[in-house]
């Protein structure tokens, strides 16, 4: 075989010797064998630094027009809401049921009682127990999500278009036939107290719910988060869920949000016949009062001996959504501390480097919810960084802001607006809280109008009278000797420890 391939091999080599192939013809453009051409030749290439491209950033394209979601509202008979907001993209529909009571409601020394209470809404209704309702929903494709804040709650689902009406029968019976079993309650009080827990081994919880007693006191309706603490939970009872679901549900207390690929003549025929006939005493409550805002006397301090880090919150009652004030104190602080490039993120972490982030941000409510300012540094820069703190709030008045600081963070809030409305689902949350904040339809319109239109004249204003460090209650939760040592001698009030995951006393009587 190799003396077979050899020969074959050799005779191909032989052949191609004998029979050379003809050169190509010359082109027209090739000069003639001897000839001398009289055209220079072309200049060697010239080298190009790669880098090059770095001296001109690429122009940033046309941003796209700010397109707003629309919302159209009616009203049954028996008064329940009906909000709307058509897209019809995509086969898809958010159902939902939002009332006007949340955790601000929780009656004094009760705190939880509105999230264990709305969280028996999907424990079992109607003819169904917990497993059976459950599987009701699941045979439609969905799971329905339930969330609970200070000035309301919803339950809700995301479905597709054919299945609205199987769902929304399903909600009717959680809303108007819950059935508050015993042992469902007994089980989900378990899961609420093992969740709080876990959720108060966080230095950053334990510093939110300091912050919070510090900012509104401890009797205030939004003195505390809408899980509870253990103390007031573990002493909760069905009878005070069931109390609590009936005083405050009811169509006058409630909406119902659809929002996607429906009408409103759809919505409203859907409504009346699942949630015609709800009954029910709720109306919408009061908005909480508003507080008092006392120049700072203490720092609270929160001991967490050894704490590699310190956590530090510092803020103030802000504002209640609607107030003249808004729009211009939200830009006010995006400067200060809202985005990536404020003025407390670059000195904390990009100058001094002494933590991952820090930000800032104003919580509107249905009444006058927080304006908070947070970090967490480490042990060591504890005093030097809170220093840092409040000396960007000083600053807001020392160097007031400039016209690239305010059109930056106008840009970046009105196009973060869409970012609210990318799903149907959260296209219902937008809905939901105009509804809990009792707002207008055209409330993003409003919003936007409002951002826009805000002078750097007023900006400045607003900055100087609600970011004065003076009136910025302060929180720290960490290693106590190295909050004494180095924050003791900044002098901004009396080191005050506390214990926030504790039930407050009880008052006394004639209070």
């Amino acid at each position: 075989m190799r003396r077979l391939l050899t020969a074959l091999l050799a005779a191909s080599l032989a052949a191609c010797a004998s029979n050379p192939k003809p050169p190509p013809p010359p082109s027209p453009d090739t000069p003639a064998l001897g000839a001398t051409s009289t055209e220079a030749p072309p200049p060697p290439p010239t080298a190009q630094d790669p880098e090059a491209f770095r001296d001109k950033p690429p122009e940033p394209g046309k941003p796209p027009d700010l397109v707003l979601p629309t919302f159209q509202s009616a009203k049954l008979d028996n008064g329940l809401t009906v909000l709307v907001s058509t897209r019809k993209e995509l086969p898809l529909v958010f159902a939902g049921v939002a009332f006007a009571s949340g955790s601000a409601q929780d009656p004094k020394g009760k705190a939880g009682l509105a999230e264990l209470s709305y969280r028996m809404l999907l424990e079992g209704a109607g003819k169904r127990d917990t497993v059976a309702l459950d599987n009701a929903f699941a045979d439609l494709g969905v799971s329905p999500g339930l969330d609970v804040n200070p000035d309301g709650a919803e339950v809700g689902v995301r479905v597709l278009k054919r299945n609205v009406e199987p769902a929304l029968a399903l909600l009717a019976d959680v809303v108007m036939r819950p059935k508050f079993d015993a042992k469902s309650f007994d089980r989900r009080k378990k899961q609420q107290l093992a969740d709080l827990v876990r959720q108060l081994g966080s230095p950053i919880m334990l510093a939110q719910l300091a912050a919070l007693d510090a900012i509104f006191t401890e009797d205030h309706p939004y003195a505390h988060m809408s899980d509870g603490l253990p103390a007031t939970v573990q002493a909760l009872t069905l009878a005070d869920a069931k109390g609590f679901y009936q005083r405050h549900s009811g169509p006058r207390a409630a909406a119902l949000i659809l929002t996607g690929d429906i009408t409103l003549d759809e919505a409203v025929a859907l409504a009346k016949k699942h949630l015609g006939s709800w009954k029910g005493p709720g109306t919408p409550p009061a908005a909480p009062p508003t507080p008092a805002a006392p120049p700072r006397q203490l720092v609270y301090v929160v001991p967490k001996p050894e704490l590699a880090q310190t956590v530090m919150l510092v803020g103030r009652p802000g504002l209640a959504a609607g107030h003249a004030d808004e729009y211009a104190l939200e830009l006010a602080t995006t400067v200060y501390g809202g985005f990536f490039g404020s003025r407390l993120n670059m000195n904390l972490r990009e100058a001094k480097g002494y933590s991952y982030g820090a930000g800032a941000f104003m919580d509107t409510r249905l009444g006058v919810g927080p304006l908070l300012s947070y970090t967490a540094v480490r042990q060591d820069v504890t005093g030097p960084a809170l220093t840092e703190l409040v000396k960007e709030l000083s600053g807001l008045k020392e160097r007031p802001i400039t016209e690239k600081e305010l059109e930056s963070a106008r840009e970046g809030l009105i196009r973060a607006i869409p970012a609210g409305f990318e799903t149907v689902e959260g296209l219902g949350a937008t809905a939901a809280s105009i509804y809990f904040k009792r707002r207008p339809l055209n409330e993003l319109e409003r919003t936007v109008e409002g951002l826009r239109n805000a002078t750097a004249a007023e900006v400045q204003r607003v900055a100087e009278l609600y970011l004065a460090p003076d009136a910025m209650q302060i929180v720290l939760v960490g290693d106590p000797a190295t909050i004494q040592e180095q924050v003791g001698p900044l002098n901004l009030g009396k080191l005050t420890p506390v214990e926030p995951d504790e039930e407050p006393a009880a008052p006394s009587a004639g209070k």
